[in-house]
Order: C-alpha cells, then sequence, then structure tokens
C-alpha cells in the first residue's frame, strides 16, 4: 500500500548501499534487507547494491523480488589502493543507473561510507539531487569496534574519521540505538535530522511440530529438564560473569541444564566451556555452537528461560541485539542487563525481567523466578512477543524509514 504522507506523491525509487555482502556478517541481512522489504511492500522501487569483497562468490548476484532487487557488484582485480576505488565507484555506479530519488548507506565505513563520501561531493558540485540518508547500527571509533577488531592503526584512524565525517555530511541519519542517536546529536547534527530506527523482528519459520522439539530435546540430552538459554555472540559479557550466573542458576534449580547457542568472535566458547568444567557444572551445560537461522526457532522452543548477560560499556550501549529480538519475538521470558537498547526492547517486570550489570546475585534470582514460576513466565513471555510485534515490526519502523526520506518530524516509540 502507498504511504499517505504530508508532502508525499507516491511511491519513491531508493537504493540502500551495504558496505560487504549479505553473508558471513549480517547487518545487511538483518537489518537492510527486512526494511528493504517492507519499503517494497508499501509500494516504493528498492535497490539493495551490495560489495560482496567478503564473500566473492556472490560478485555479479543479483536477484528479485516483487518491488526488490539485491545486486552484488563485480569486482575489481585486488590490486592495492585501487581495488577499494574501483569497488566504492562501481557502487556509485550502479546506484546512480538505477535514477533514486533516496540513498540510504548502511555504515558510515567501508565501501557504504566511501560511496556515501562520492554521493555528497556530487551533491555538492549540483550534479545529483536525491536525498542522502546515512545509517549506523553501532559505533564504530574509540571505545567502539575498532577496541574489538583487530584493526591496523591506520584502519582504525580512518575508520574512526569516516564515522564522524559520514554522519555529518548527509540529509539525515537512522540510527539503531538511543546512545547512537544522542552521539550523532554530539557530533553536531540537527535533532530533527536524526532518526531512531531500531532493528526490528525477523519473520522467522514457526518452531516445528512438537515431536521435532522433543526430538531435538531427547539429542541434546535435555528431556524432562528445565532448559536455561545462553543465546550469544559471547563478546558482550565477561566470561567469568557468564559463568557465576550460570552456577548461580544451577544453585537455585538444580534439575535444570544450560543450553548455550553461538559462537565467538574470537573462540571466546572454548574458554566458557573451560571455566565450566573449573566451576564444576560442565556436565550440565550443553554447548550447541552455531546454528543455521532456520533452525533457530526449534532451540529457542525449548527454553523455559533465557539471559542476556550485557556489561555497561559503550559498544553494548550502542548496539541494537538481534539474538535478544529474536528471544522475545519467538516469546521466550528473558532476564538482561539493564544497558542500552535492552531497556527498550523490555519493559521490566511486564515483557522482561531487567538486573543492573553490576549485580549479578539479582540477575541469578531473576532467572531462578522464572524458572520456578511457569504461569509469570509464560506472562511475560506473551507480553515480549506481543511488545514486538506491536512495537517493532519492520512494517512500522518502515514508517521511520520513509520520514527520514522525507525529513518529516521523528516517530516515537512506547
Amino acid at each position: 500500500m502507498t504511504p499517505q504522507l504530508a508532502g508525499y506523491n507516491g511511491p519513491m525509487r531508493i537504493v540502500f548501499v551495504g558496505p560487504f555482502a549479505m553473508q558471513p556478517k549480517r547487518t545487511m541481512a538483518v537489518r537492510a534487507l527486512p526494511l528493504a522489504r517492507a519499503l517494497a511492500a508499501r509500494g516504493h522501487e528498492v535497490l539493495l547494491v551490495l560489495p560482496p569483497w567478503d564473500h566473492p562468490q556472490d560478485a555479479g548476484w543479483e536477484w528479485v523480488e516483487k518491488g526488490l532487487r539485491v545486486y552484488n557488484v563485480r569486482l575489481p582485480l585486488r590490486a592495492p589502493v585501487v581495488f577499494h576505488i574501483w569497488l566504492a565507484l562501481r557502487l556509485v555506479r550502479a546506484c546512480l543507473q538505477f535514477g533514486p530519488e533516496v540513498v540510504h548507506c548502511f555504515k558510515p565505513k567501508s565501501y557504504a561510507g566511501l560511496a556515501a563520501w562520492i554521493f555528497w561531493q556530487l551533491k555538492r558540485m549540483g550534479l545529483v539531487k536525491f536525498r542522502l540518508v546515512v545509517d549506523t547500527d553501532d559505533w564504530e571509533g574509540a571505545g567502539g569496534w575498532n577496541q574489538l577488531q583487530p584493526y591496523s592503526w591506520l584502519q582504525k584512524r580512518f575508520f574512526s574519521w569516516q564515522e564522524r565525517w559520514g554522519l555529518t555530511h548527509c540529509d539525515d541519519v537512522t540510527a539503531a540505538s538511543r546512545s547512537l542517536e544522542t552521539i550523532v546529536w554530539s557530533l553536531g547534527a540537527a535533532r530533527q535530522r536524526v532518526h531512531y530506527l531500531p532493528n526490528g523482528a525477523m519473520a522467522r519459520s514457526q518452531p516445528q511440530a512438537s515431536h521435532r522439539a522433543e526430538e531435538l530435546r531427547r539429542s541434546l540430552g535435555l528431556a524432562g529438564r528445565p532448559v536455561a538459554l545462553l543465546y550469544t555472540r559471547f563478546f558482550e559479557f565477561t566470561l567469568e560473569r557468564a559463568v557465576a550466573i550460570m552456577q548461580g542458576v544451577l544453585t537455585a534449580a538444580p534439575d535444570a541444564r544450560w543450553l548455550v547457542v553461538g559462537k565467538g568472535l574470537f573462540g571466546e566458547e572454548e574458554r566458557l566451556l573451560a571455566l565450566a568444567r573449573q566451576a564444576g557444572i560442565a556436565d550440565r551445560v550443553t554447548y550447541s555452537g552455531w546454528v543455521p537461522a532456520e533452525q533457530v526457532p526449534d532451540y529457542l522452543a525449548l527454553a523455559n528461560v533465557a539471559v542476556y548477560p550485557y556489561d555497561d560499556t559503550l559498544v553494548n550501549r550502542c548496539k541494537c541485539a538481534v539474538k535478544l529480538i529474536d528471544l522475545l519475538s519467538a516469546g521466550v521470558p528473558v532476564v538482561a542487563d539493564r544497558v542500552g537498547q535492552n531497556s527498550e526492547y523490555i519493559q521490566d517486570g511486564v515483557s522482561g525481567l531487567l538486573a543492573s550489570p553490576d549485580d549479578t546475585a539479582g540477575f541469578v534470582a531473576g532467572a531462578a523466578r522464572l524458572l520456578r514460576d511457569s504461569e509469570l513466565a509464560g506472562s511475560i513471555g506473551a507480553a515480549a512477543a506481543a511488545r514486538m510485534r506491536d512495537w517493532f515490526s519492520w512494517e512500522s519502523l518502515a514508517e521511520t524509514a520513509e520520514k527520514s526520506y522525507l525529513n518529516l518530524a521523528p516517530k516515537s516509540v512506547a
């Protein structure tokens, strides 16, 4: 359906520009793609252009859905420096050939940031007239991902410059978290140009029939046991605190078992399991590793409670955790630390339980309470799913994107 907004005369031609391929990194798959689909469903023509330098087998590959085209540009020869320039220019050329009215660059760094820089220069010279929007979903600079990733000194300086420049040289900014929204304001961007656009609930397949869930439960050695789930990428918390939470929950609920799903960036899962062995709880911890997206709902369906520990760091404050969204959307009762976006998604005591990141005992008490009280857990899980559906669906969030394209007042989220 074509949206009816003030000053809006019909569907727009919109280009999304990515910094990397659809995989193995997941930003474009879980943020840009569902937003593009929601905008296409609202009547817009959308082109998603990707530079698949990190997944070269996708080069030249494209597919078309109703109102949406996804195109992976071909890769140039990998000559030093020249490769980066030519790849950015290929992104720009693919965008311009589409004749866009809006270009939305996802992340102000890497190739999307380079493309945004070129577009801004073209706008300054009056050669293009489309609206340039830059999206930020992580803090990359000092205190952010520059500290987590093994970048060189030069890369860190360049990415930090790209981020600050890109967020202040565009028509509008979409920010995935309240903390990022505040940071962009602090860089000098006018409030009306910064639009809060959090990650939304993904449309996933429903859990398999009960016999499939029971089969999975038996295969994991969890039959007849209450299950506490840690669904994670591991870098959001100290491993020692995670094991302390796991040990505390097992002390309060000796018949429970832990299911750990996910894989760390730098092999953190191995150290977690080693710490569990040192704590004497390894025999009550099942590690499933990375799980394909289509199987995730089956694993989430096994959980009686899930925990989402989250240290109070700049990276965590700025993030908009997709795994937490997965848990809440699936109706899993969650205990999380009161940090950053967690407090936006979870209404404490209604759609989840929140604890202070320095209160491990309170965190454990909340998880144990939900394991013991199935009625409360069911109520909280249902409220979590309803909140995600009502406030954080991509269909609803697409309206916020439209407002950024038209420079209308940002939408508030309860």
